[in-house]
């Protein structure tokens, strides 16, 4: 680990918000920022950047937020800044098609390192003003939290926006550390258990729902305040941002598609003024209870000019005759919550199913959270299997608290239960139950050799061995070519799905020995990397290297 660490900063980089907090480690107490440009008393600020013309962005956070269309002409000639949100999910899983929209000439990598490099300024004004003569930011650990679901590329990505954002005095510098969403959250609710009386031995689930992604994991809490990981972290892309884009395609169906689509394309701005709208006069407020929702109407003349001019056909003659103005009616707006709620349900469900063991609460977290309309769906489909359904103090900063707790002790998570099958490629003799397309001239075969297997509970710093030799009796060296799988039945490493986490390469000195030189090979699994090792058994040379661990 990094020496001299003398403060701890948790980022919690969200798709619609972003946050962080600080603590110093002489002193831990947790500090949630809540002081942002033209914002003061919240715990985070949106996840947005407004661009010129010439890609410069002169605002972030919720200054850059779209503005309500100006009526004056003189205002409408003005150039517009061009706002991005959303930005995160291009490190998503998701199809190219199904991307948030850039301006020409920006990629998501620009985006995030753009907006991380403003909270940086940020956060060492913030840093220097509590702790004068702090080196910044040599003196700090940065813990980043990363949805469950995030593969090794995305965070491998995210480190160099890290550093390009200057944050890293160097790309691979140990002090910064990666935690799962959902893993930080269970940090944070730990807490929570003794207000419930829940004690050692008990399991909890954690529902993360954010702007984004919702992600979950199974813990028990442990003796002295640890964690334990009893199931696999899974996660989908349906949070609260996938109702907004229900909202889209609602009217999409009122006023066309291709009008929409002109509109996403031209009028970027309006657009996402236009989703405000609707997230602050219908979404937020939205409990489910068709008693106590009054019917709204958007007036799209005033909040969205640039949209009429696209509507065409039946669509112009029926928004003409309604004064531009569209009903969002109790069914319609269930209509776009539903799709999104019924995919955390079904989250949920296969989460519980995934393990034996009783589960004796559940903790909902994040800003989508905060939707009644959500909690009261979720209690409704699991009240009966799981005794305590509960939103913590703060849902909206438990991950970025979390986290923090975590780079303060990161001891605190004991196990954790691996997503991926890990193992190396190993050239075994060919048999002739082997596949004939795969003998090599040699009359070998190149195997997948499991060493780790999905599902797993692995503890903290847990080995797993492989002893290898020389498959011809003057080889000089050996490679050792690690890979990941989600399927445990794998066989070959070329096997959709598989992919390589990294290689290492080995001296084998003295071949007149033969193949009488033996190399023990393990994998390490620790708290967020995996280490290999490679041991000369007979010389006791050591060569070793390391992974962000895929979880």
């Amino acid at each position: 680990m990094a020496k001299d660490i003398r403060v701890v900063v948790s980022i919690d980089f969200g798709t619609t918000f972003s946050g962080f907090a600080y603590s110093n480690k002489t002193n831990p107490e947790i500090i949630t920022n809540d002081s942002w440009p033209e914002q003061q008393g919240v715990f985070k600020t949106n996840t947005c950047l407004a661009y010129d013309d010439n890609l410069q962005f002169p605002k972030w956070g919720y200054p850059a937020l779209a503005q309500e269309p100006p009526k004056k002409k003189k205002a409408m000639a003005k150039p517009q800044p061009k706002p991005v949100e959303l930005f995160k999910l291009h490190l998503a899983d998701v199809k190219e098609d199904e991307k948030p929209l850039l301006p020409p000439g920006l990629d998501a990598k620009k985006a995030i390192t753009d907006y991380l490099h403003e909270m940086n300024k940020l956060i060492c004004e913030t840093l220097n003003s509590r702790w004068p003569g702090l080196r910044y930011p040599a003196q700090i650990r940065f813990v980043v939290s990363v949805p469950a679901e995030w593969h090794h590329e995305a965070k491998a990505t995210m480190r160099e926006c890290m550093y390009n954002a200057g944050y890293l005095e160097h790309r691979q510098s140990e002090n910064l550390e990666f935690t799962t969403e959902p893993e930080a959250a269970a940090i944070y609710c730990m807490k929570s258990l003794s207000e419930h009386r829940l004690s050692a031995g008990s399991s909890f689930m954690i529902v993360d729902c954010g702007g984004g992604t919702v992600d979950l994991t199974t813990r028990t809490l442990l003796h002295s305040m640890k964690l334990s990981e009893i199931t696999e972290r899974s996660g989908d892309l349906c949070g609260s941002s996938y109702v907004d884009r229900e909202f889209l395609r609602f009217l999409g169906k009122k006023l066309g598609y291709a009008a929409m689509k002109q509109l996403k394309e031209n009028h970027y701005g309006q657009m996402q003024y236009l989703v405000q709208q609707f997230c602050s006069r219908v979404k937020f407020s939205f409990n489910g209870n068709p008693n106590e929702y009054n019917t709204k109407d958007l007036d799209i003349e005033r909040v969205c000019p640039a949209l009429m001019q696209y509507v065409t056909g039946r669509a112009k003659e029926q928004m003409e005759e309604s004064e531009w103005l569209i009903e969002l009616d109790f069914q319609s707006v269930k209509d776009m919550f539903d799709p999104v709620i019924n995919k955390i349900i079904e989250l949920i469900q296969r989460q519980l199913a995934s393990t034996e063991r009783r589960c004796a609460a559940m903790f909902l977290v994040g800003g989508f959270s905060e939707s009644s309309y959500l909690q009261s769906q979720i209690r409704r489909h699991f009240m009966t299997k799981v005794p305590l359904i509960a939103v913590p103090k703060h849902p909206i900063a438990a991950i970025v608290r979390g986290a923090l707790e975590y780079g303060l002790n990161m001891e605190i998570i004991q196990t954790r239960v691996l997503k991926f099958c890990y193992g190396v490629e190993v050239s075994a003799k060919w048999e002739k139950t082997d596949p004939q397309e795969r003998r090599t001239p040699a009359g070998r075969i190149f195997r997948f050799h499991k060493l780790a297997l999905r599902g797993v509970e692995v503890a903290v710093d847990q080995k797993f061995y492989y002893t290898a030799g020389p498959v011809v009796p003057n080889q000089t060296d050996m490679t050792f070519n690690i890979f990941i799988t989600p399927d445990s039945n794998a066989k070959y490493c070329d096997e959709d799905g598989m992919r390589m986490l990294g290689k290492m390469k080995i001296d084998l000195p003295d071949p007149q020995r033969g193949k009488n030189r033996l190399v023990e090979f393990t994998l390490t699994f620790g708290t967020m990397e995996v280490k290999a090792t490679a041991i000369n058994k007979r010389t006791g040379q050591v060569y070793e290297s390391s992974f962000v661990l895929e979880f």
